[in-house]
């Protein structure tokens, strides 16, 4: 599922420096710039709650925004560079990049392995080495996640980047034989089998000398 649009409130500001910003703060606005295109710079200052609100929907920050400067100017953006503070985790600084939404814009979206292999059931372990996929689509197609069906899925099994089936308009920004994921033998299999493979010898070698004819005096 793609993205959709949302617009968000902005207001132009002219002060910069550490000052400024925290008034910005203090009256719950994020201050932020707004750049890319080709067109100058512009500092701006969001609603932190309504920008915060958008940074946690599904979709996150590959939320295509329009940027209502001032009421009137529409700017279409993704939102990048985000600060927070380390402790509150509140909004800090925000980056807004210009895109064009007929050219295709380079982003992470979360993985998602749906499915549960049998033989995860029967004690297979599951290894996810990536989480996010770098991937290239126009903004309006940014899908909020990839997701992967790994039902069918055996032991010994691997899943590559070439596996995964984006949807149309995407495409995976990753190396064909880049490994995503794999079913791995449960760990000490190994082991146990060659520990139960000893014991049946030790049998088999103390069934023979008991089958034997008893040593002459």
């Amino acid at each position: 599922m793609a993205t959709a649009p949302t617009v968000l409130s902005a207001t132009s500001r002219s002060g910069r420096g550490n000052g400024p910003a925290r008034q910005v703060r203090r009256a719950g606005l994020v201050p932020a710039v707004v750049y890319g295109l080709a067109a100058d710079n512009e500092t701006i200052s969001v609603d932190a709650h309504d920008l915060d609100l958008i940074l946690h929907s599904p979709s996150g920050s590959n939320t295509v925004i329009t940027l209502k400067i001032d009421g009137g100017r529409d700017q279409i953006t993704l939102c990048r560079q985000i600060q927070r503070h380390p402790v509150k985790q509140s909004l800090v600084h925000v980056d807004f990049v210009r895109v064009d939404a007929d050219v295709a814009v380079q982003a992470e979206v979360p993985l998602e392995l749906v499915g549960e292999p049998e033989s995860v059931r029967n004690g297979g372990l599951l290894e996810q080495l990536h989480f996010s996929i770098p991937i290239s689509a126009r903004p309006g197609n940014i899908p909020q996640s990839i997701q992967h069906d790994i039902t069918a899925l055996k032991i010994g099994d691997q899943l590559h980047a070439s596996d995964l089936a984006a949807p149309a308009g995407v495409e995976v920004l990753m190396g064909a034989d880049e490994l995503v994921a794999q079913i791995s033998a449960p760990r000490g299999l190994t082991a146990e089998e060659e520990a139960e493979d000893a014991a049946e010898a030790a049998e088999a070698v103390g069934d023979l000398g008991s089958s034997g004819e008893a040593p002459s005096e």
